[in-house]
């Protein structure tokens, strides 16, 4: 391959890559070619990219864009997957195609300049992902605040009703 094209395909994935710096690398070179198409689209439809690349071409890639850490995992057949809200929607939507597919194996990843390992993005796929843990912080702001709203709204309610039944009374 000539120099021009390797800069061309290089250039091309740095554009791919964009501002990324979450990654999880995998070896999908053992499985069929319908079963990594049907794989891919529906990666795509959940706003996933897959990328097959040549490990040194990526490592200069990376490199052009001030990313380190995935040096050891670029090593035999390469697969870059990026994409969704965060590393830990990658991992978890990852391991789910690791079990399915057999054949697909989790090489390890990247999260802000920290390189992960294949156990790394396992642990990770087991954790709750940032919409989960928005909810989590929001109920426990909001729990104090429903007891307290019961607490006043409770008498109150109880003073309302007897006031109730002593007007209706004195209709009736």
């Amino acid at each position: 391959m000539s120099k021009f094209v390797k800069e061309m395909i290089i250039s091309e994935i740095e554009s791919q890559i964009g501002d990324v710096r979450d990654f999880v690398v995998i070896d999908s070179a053992k499985v069929d070619a319908i079963t990594d198409n049907s794989f891919r689209i529906k990666l795509q439809e959940k706003g996933l990219t897959a990328l097959t690349v040549k490990n040194s071409l990526a490592r200069r890639a990376f490199a052009n864009k001030g990313i380190e850490g995935l040096e050891e995992v670029l090593k035999g057949p390469s697969t870059l997957v990026w994409g969704g809200e965060d590393i830990v929607e990658l991992s978890k939507e990852m391991s789910k195609w690791a079990k399915e597919i057999q054949e697909l194996d989790i090489k390890g990843g990247l999260t802000e300049g920290t390189s992960l390992s294949t156990d790394d993005v396992t642990k990770l796929s087991k954790s709750p992902g940032r919409v989960e843990l928005i909810a989590d912080i929001v109920g426990r702001i909001l729990g104090p605040g429903s007891q307290l709203a019961g607490a006043i709204k409770g008498p109150g309610g109880t003073v309302v009703g007897q006031i109730k039944s002593i007007a209706e009374g004195e209709e009736g």
